[in-house]
This record gives structure tokens, sequence and C-alpha cells, in this order.
């Protein structure tokens, strides 16, 4: 009897009177054997119980894992739930499907220990990295490991592949189409500035200690639109929410219901995403308020859903799978000129959830 753990590609070789590269082959490039000859070798493989080549073993003599890490802020279940997020994953498997890579999601939270742990021992051959954090802890764990990466709307590194939108002049855009509206009262709903789970109005202080770098140049964005309309940037209210387990629908409406419960209530309401918007959306059915007749929503991405939504949602769309191939492509096949910046384009998407601006709207009181 053939001891079945002792089993090797020599002894397969061996047996079928092939070479070792041949037992090799079946299992690494099986493009280089005939079909029958490959199911010969994997026949002979099951008898002797021989499992295939340890990975770890084959990674350290191929110098590849044949695999690609991306890295987020969040827990994996935001790439699978959040719209953008998936898009952007979905772009990248694209491409790692082309490429016969893997794809390893790596979940943290900056600063988190986990989070770092795993960069620092997960077996691939690079990373995207699709996190916000100015100054994140992880990337030094990368620059330390000597890996390539690319980044994802995260602030930019020199000499390090960046791919994103411009986030303030897409924000102004939006921002823009309301004053040409006529609009003049704002209300933002924001994403977190700092890493933190802190909900509530953003303070001058919280504004200024801001290290995500997607909110603070929308922010950017917003303001410079109204302020170049002689609006004062300090009487908007903005009201920051962090997605956490309820999603950024649910933040969207906590954040909407604030905006929406104040004594001076805006007409017009800009969120930073189109799943913050649809929570805004709610917010104001609930309270009766006509959506674009009383209150303008302006969201951010045009996902699936923006188009879906009651009213339809205006936006700004960008081309999420397009961001995460391209940073898939510069990654597993970066260019001779070495590191690029690829900036992708942004449009404004005019729906039925923006209206010119029809007089204040009354309100009453019991």
């Amino acid at each position: 009897m053939t001891d079945k753990k002792r089993s090797t590609l020599e002894s397969i070789a061996r047996q079928l009177g092939v070479s070792k590269m041949t037992v090799s082959n079946a299992y690494n490039r099986p493009d280089q054997l005939s079909p029958e000859l490959r199911e010969r070798v994997l026949g002979a493989a099951r008898e002797l119980g021989y499992p295939g080549p340890n990975p770890l073993a084959s990674t350290l003599r191929r110098g590849r894992v044949g695999a690609v890490g991306m890295v987020f802020d969040e827990p994996v279940s935001f790439a699978l739930s959040d719209p953008a997020a998936a898009l952007i994953v979905r772009g990248l498997a694209s491409v790692c499907e082309t490429e016969r890579a893997g794809l390893l999601l790596v979940p943290g939270v900056p600063g988190g220990e986990a989070g770092i742990d795993l960069v620092r021992t997960a077996l691939v051959d690079g990373f995207i990295f699709y996190c916000d954090y100015e100054g994140d802890p992880r990337l030094k764990v990368l620059r330390d490991r000597g890996m390539p990466y690319v980044l994802v709307d995260a602030p930019a590194v020199a000499d390090v592949s960046w791919v994103g939108i411009d986030d303030r002049g897409g924000a102004q855009m939006a921002a823009q189409h309301l004053l040409d509206l006529g609009h003049r009262s704002f209300g933002i709903v924001s994403f977190n500035l700092v890493p933190d789970d802190y909900e509530g109005p953003v303070t001058p202080e919280r504004h200024k200690m801001g290290s995500f770098h997607v909110p603070v140049e929308r922010l950017a964005g917003y303001r410079q639109a109204l302020e170049a309309a002689s609006i004062d940037w300090i009487s908007v209210p903005i009201e920051e929410r962090h997605p956490g387990p309820g999603g950024a629908s649910a933040a969207g409406h906590s954040g909407g219901a604030a905006l929406l419960d104040r004594a001076a209530q805006p007409t017009a309401i800009l969120a930073m995403s189109d799943e913050l918007a649809l929570g805004v959306l709610r917010a104001a059915a609930q309270r009766g308020i006509d959506i674009p007749g009383d209150l303008s929503v302006v969201g951010f991405d045009d996902t699936p859903a923006a188009a879906a939504a009651e009213p339809p949602l205006t936006t700004i769309s960008q081309p999420h799978e397009l961001k995460g191939a391209t940073a898939g492509r510069l990654l597993l096949d970066p260019p001779a000129s070495g590191p690029q910046r690829v900036v992708l384009p942004t449009a404004l998407v005019v729906r039925a959830s923006s209206a010119p601006f029809r007089g204040e709207r009354e309100t009453t009181t019991e």
C-alpha cells in the first residue's frame, strides 16, 4: 500500500512514467498538456491521495501569489452592501479575472491594530488601497513590506499611483446647480470628517480637524460655490453622520431629519452620496415635504438606486467600475513610465429631485 501522506510529484511521475514537470503542469499550467494526459495525472493523484502542490511552497518558488488585496476602512460587509463600493470592487474583479488573479478583501478601521495586522500578513502580490484617512498607519506597513500598491479615493502619496475623481469640482457642480435654480437656503449631510463615531452638527473645530480626504474635499467644493454666491458658509448647517451598521441610507435619514426639523428649514439639501440622499428623501416624505416643490435634494455617485428613487435623484455621476478596473490595471500591469495619477470624469445628472426655488415653505404650529 502506498502511504498517501508521502505521495509527491515524484511518486506520481514515477507511476505514470512521466517527468515531475508534467505532473506540475497538470496543476499549474494545464494548457501545456493534452486533456487526456492531464486527466491521467489527476487520476493518479486522486488514487494516491495527493492533494496538489502546497500553495505556500508554490508561492515561494514563483515569487508571486496570484492574488490582489483590497484594503477598506470598513468591514467587508461594506464592500458588498454599499452600492458605490460594490461597483468599484466589481471593476477591480473584472481585471483580476482577466489576469487570473484572486481578490482578497481586507477590512479594517483606520488606526485599528487588527486592520494593521491583516495588511502586514496578507498573502498577496500587491494592494488596492481604497481608504481615506490622512496619515493611515497601514500605508507604512505597505512601505515596510516593499509591496506595490495603488491608492483609490485616498490622500495622494508621492511616487504611488492614484485613481480618483475631482471631488471638490463635483461638489461645486452640485451646489452650483441648486444656486442656478434660485436656492439660497442650504443644508448639507456629510460623512464623518474624523475617524470616530460622532454624529451631529459640524462645528468649526471639527471642520478644521477633518482628516478624511473625500468629505473634506466635497465640503470645500460646496463652500466654494456657495461663497461665490455671497452665501455665508458659517450659516450653512452641516450634519455629520457615520453610516454604521444601519448603512448610509439610515445615516442620511437621521441627518436629513435634523436639518428638516430646524426652525429655519432649508429649501435645498446637498448629500455627499446617493445613499445619504435617499435617506433625506425618506425624512422629507415622513414630514409631508414635497420634493421638489418644497425641497430640492442632490446626491453624489449616480448609483443605480439614484435613477430608481422616488422621485428620481439629481446627482453627480462618477465611473465607479472604471475606477476599480483602472486601479487593478495599474497594479497588475504597471506602466513603464512609472506611477500615474488618473482623474476620472464627473458629470451633473439632473432628475426630478431638484427644481427652481418656489418661495419659502409655510410652516404651521399647533
